[in-house]
């Protein structure tokens, strides 16, 4: 006798898996889930532009795809403003300044698991309902591929740490690009620093390699250069805001996501106590938002410390490093980790949050008319199934080619700027 209750074709009952798959990656509980918020639409943009139009959240989504609407998503960057005034009565006709848009784009495919439960007799001898564990394991694969497909994307590199818990393959995989979807943008020049001796800088290609050493790691003074540097810059990334933080005005901030190992390094800080007490006390403004009562993410000055998950952006000695070697190109050039680092130590990337770093997309699956979906396929006579969680997303780094004056155009990383730094590894790489 069948334990699913619905049979396998039910439509109804597939409209309610898929909702409940979706809500339940949408709802899911994680730091990278409670950094994302609603794309937002032109009407929105104009009405605040005098705010700035940049007190955001990190990532932004929408969900308008649909049937007849394309597999594309296009978001535009309203160019800075110049220009003087026109004093008492001098001829003010023909001389306003233009309105400035930068565009970007990202596309959506479909992303499927399937997995196969066996036969009756599989079933029979199994100690465990194999049909009952089909779905937390689909469920949980698709979360972990969204998060990490987010991360890449901001990080503007895979990386070469690898175990069974990536949904992400190398990029050297020929898979590689079909499951990104949206180009990896390796960061821009005005948004890539690198760990030296306590500040940042940025990067430098030494005949090659990159000009790091194995004492250069992230610590608190290096948050402290970092946030000095970004304050100086004609367009920093936006600060992030979370729903109903009153202090956002006064106490503004950006979101620090650190691999294990660097956020190991903080961790030992002998202050970290209290920045982990600064975190929590600052929920009391924000209407106690889970990613402030989080017992492990911390807040010094104006940055929120938050721990990756356990897939870092790693790179080990002899690894290619991506960097964009000019202001106002894109175009990447390569250097390589020092091979000195041997299997003692590695590059880890930390990537620094602001407002609207990364647009993600969905579209209606005509499975369900949502953007999750759940399959469940019988075969030989009902005596075999397999189950499948698809759906329907894509995601990409915000960029745009930025006007930052005297007619220098920078391109620019929206929200994301990521620090290399040196971090010791135990053994061969993973």
């Amino acid at each position: 006798m069948s334990k699913t209750q619905m049979s396998a074709d039910d439509s109804q009952k597939l409209v309610q898996q898929a909702v409940g798959v979706f809500i339940g990656t949408q709802k899911r509980k994680g730091n990278i889930n409670h950094l994302t918020g609603k794309m937002p639409t032109i009407d929105q943009a104009a009405s605040s532009i005098s705010n700035q139009s940049s007190k955001t959240m990190p990532f932004v989504q929408t969900m308008d795809l649909g049937k007849g609407k394309g597999d594309e998503v296009k978001f535009n960057f309203i160019n800075p403003m110049g220009g003087i005034p026109i004093m008492g009565g001098e001829m003010a006709e023909g001389r306003g300044e233009g309105v400035s848009l930068s565009e970007d784009r990202l596309r959506v495919n479909q992303a499927r698991f399937p997995i196969d439960l066996g036969g009756v007799m599989d079933e029979i001898r199994s100690p465990v309902d194999i049909h009952k564990l089909g779905k937390p394991l689909l469920q949980r694969a698709m979360n972990e591929y969204e998060d990490q497909l987010s991360i890449v994307h901001v990080a503007g590199a895979r990386g070469y740490h690898n175990n069974l818990t990536w949904r992400i393959p190398l990029a050297s995989d020929s898979r590689f690009n079909k499951v990104v979807t949206n180009k990896v943008k390796a960061p821009t020049k005005n948004r890539h620093f690198v760990v030296d001796n306590g500040t940042v800088t940025r990067l430098v290609d030494n005949a090659g390699e990159l000009d790091i050493s194995s004492g250069d790691v992230v610590n608190m003074s290096v948050i402290d250069s970092m946030s000095s540097f970004l304050d100086q810059l004609v367009s920093p990334p936006p600060p992030v805001e979370f729903e109903g933080d009153e202090a956002s005005e006064d106490s503004p901030f950006r979101v620090l996501l650190a691999g294990s190992a660097v956020y190991n390094i903080f961790s030992a800080d002998p202050n970290f106590r209290t920045y982990q007490a600064n975190c929590l006390a600052r929920a009391r403004y924000a209407k106690d938002h889970p990613v402030f009562r989080n017992p492990d993410n911390a807040l010094w000055r104006n940055t929120l410390i938050v721990k990756m998950p356990d897939n870092p952006i790693r790179f080990y000695a002899g690894d290619d490093i991506k960097y964009c070697a000019a202001f106002d190109s894109d175009t990447e050039s390569s250097c390589k980790v020092p091979a000195s680092f041997q299997d003692k130590f590695a590059v880890e990337r930390s990537i620094l949050l602001g407002g609207q770093s990364l647009a993600k997309a969905y579209a209606k699956s005509r499975h369900s008319g949502w953007p999750y979906f759940w399959k469940e396929a019988p075969s030989d006579f009902d005596d075999k199934l397999e189950v499948m969680i698809g759906g329907i997303l894509g995601a990409s780094k915000i960029r745009f080619a930025v006007n930052v004056g005297d007619g220098r155009v920078e391109y620019t990383d929206h929200g994301a700027t990521v620090i290399d730094s040196v971090v010791p590894i135990i053994g061969a790489r993973q």
